[in-house]
């Protein structure tokens, strides 16, 4: 049974991180937002296939043999970001 990884959604975590520096860390709004942009940026990094042919999210690619789903594209493989 093939399954497709969860797609990642980056305003779902961008809203956790901002409020977390906020309500915990005490950070002004600006800064926890300076924060939530750099982890972001990483985090689509992550997530993106790094075939320089493709360039999906993981959630185009099926989990089991992490193969693109995505029909003309030329990638045969996830790469993942080592």
């Amino acid at each position: 049974m093939m399954k497709l990884k969860k797609p990642f959604n980056p305003d779902v975590l961008y809203n956790h991180i901002v409020h977390y520096y906020i309500d915990k860390k005490g950070v002004t709004k600006e800064d926890a937002n300076k924060i939530a942009q750099s982890v972001i940026s990483k985090e689509l990094q992550r997530h993106i296939c790094q075939d320089t042919r493709c360039k999906h999210l993981a959630s185009d690619h099926i989990r089991n043999n992490d193969t693109c789903i995505i029909v003309d594209c030329p990638c045969t493989k996830f790469v993942k970001n080592v």
